[in-house]
């Protein structure tokens, strides 16, 4: 009889926590950064952080992350005894095949992981998975120099000067 207390104790015990470890209920808050100068960059940084608050108060939820198909893991910033599930993704995209506007960011916890990956590896569509949570991350673009460079200006202002002189020096001749 003890060892049936004994081990419905442990079942109970690992059962609560199982299902403590699931959000219910998500809030997020979050701020984003996004690489805005390429002048002399060749890839721009996307980064995310935001803070996850669940109805269920739990904490330490191992996170996912999809943007555009590209699974990334949600990395949990330091837990200390002020700061409590807040976490950070990040990824780079080539200045060329970025674009402008508003990137999805689809949270899935380990549940949610698992169907995503089995989605992925099965050929199915992936947005039948509903996320946990999902940011939206802005990226106004990133700025890549002046459309006429500085020395072709030069060049043509140059050219357009000696036009002008010329044609007041023929005219002063003639």
């Amino acid at each position: 009889m003890g060892y049936l207390v004994f081990v419905t104790s442990i079942l109970a015990f690992c059962a609560s926590t199982v299902l403590s470890s699931s959000c219910t209920k998500p809030e997020v808050s979050a701020i984003s950064y996004t690489t805005q100068d390429a002048t002399v960059l060749t890839k721009i940084a996307f980064v995310a952080e935001f803070s996850l608050k669940c109805e269920n108060k739990a904490k330490n939820i191992p996170l996912y992350a999809e943007v555009n198909g590209k699974t990334l893991p949600a990395v949990q910033k330091f837990s200390g005894p002020t700061v409590d599930n807040e976490y950070q993704v990040s990824w780079v995209e080539e200045v060329k095949k970025s674009r402008s506007g508003d990137y999805k960011v689809n949270l899935y916890d380990e549940e949610g992981y698992g169907l995503l990956r089995k989605a992925i590896r099965n050929g199915e569509d992936i947005s039948t998975v509903k996320p946990l949570v999902t940011i939206i991350l802005s990226h106004p673009g990133a700025y890549q120099g002046p459309w006429v460079n500085s020395e072709f200006m030069a060049l043509v202002l140059s050219i357009l000067v000696w036009y002008l002189a010329f044609t007041a020096k023929s005219k002063v001749l003639s």
